[in-house]
């Protein structure tokens, strides 16, 4: 975000973590003709259905959770509250990234050691291999963002983003007064505005002036 703990980056994500939960969710599970319990696609291991479930969703709320802070980070007035927001971005980005990655690995393995005979028209193949692309993206992602934290919080030593003085942008123009078109020249209606100057111009304070002919 602009002038929150991140830099404005949109979070990608997000959206990764909604495809590998829905791919998983709908068609993560199949079963034979012959059979009326379901199965994992992933070589019938319901635990990686089930991390990538997992994943995926809680994924999402992390996400969600700091689309808020960005949101509130420039009402937090503590100097201590903004670097512990910015090091909470930095520690759970970097965690997300370690997870994805080992999602990636387990699905990838299992969806390999499939066996051909168990699913032979490759039932929700379309949706394994995305959940295993979008996991593999995610690891860079998550990643990203925990660079982007990090810079940020080296450069907010140095700036106004830890400062006691730090104010939102956007409340400053707001509420800057109101400078006059004139500036300070400019006087107040009954304030003398109608005096003459020097070089004898219409003086509005003493009134109608009888011209004798």
């Amino acid at each position: 975000m602009q002038s929150g703990s991140r830099g404005g980056e949109p979070r990608r994500d997000v959206l990764f973590s909604i495809v590998i939960f829905g791919c998983i969710a709908n068609e993560g599970y199949i079963n034979s003709p012959k059979e009326v319990e379901e199965h994992c696609i992933f070589n019938r291991n319901q635990n990686a259905c089930n991390y990538g479930v997992f994943m995926g969703s809680m994924a999402f709320l992390c996400c969600v959770a700091f689309l808020a802070l960005d949101v509130y980070f420039p009402q937090i007035s503590s100097v201590k509250d903004r670097k512990k927001a910015v090091l909470a971005d930095i520690g759970v980005s970097a965690f997300w990234s370690f997870m994805w990655f080992v999602g990636f690995c387990f699905l990838a393995n299992q969806w390999q050691m499939a066996k051909q005979e168990e699913n032979p028209l490759r039932e929700g193949g379309d949706a394994a291999r995305a959940a295993i692309t979008f996991s593999f993206f995610s690891i860079f992602t998550w990643a990203g963002q925990s660079f982007l934290a990090f810079q940020r919080y080296k450069l907010g030593a140095d700036s106004a983003l830890f400062s006691q003085d730090y104010t939102d942008p956007s409340q400053d123009a707001a509420g800057a007064p109101y400078t006059s078109l004139g500036g300070d020249d400019m006087e107040s209606p009954g304030g003398g505005g109608g005096q003459a100057n020097s070089d004898g111009a219409f003086d509005g304070t003493s009134g109608y002036q009888r011209q004798d002919y």
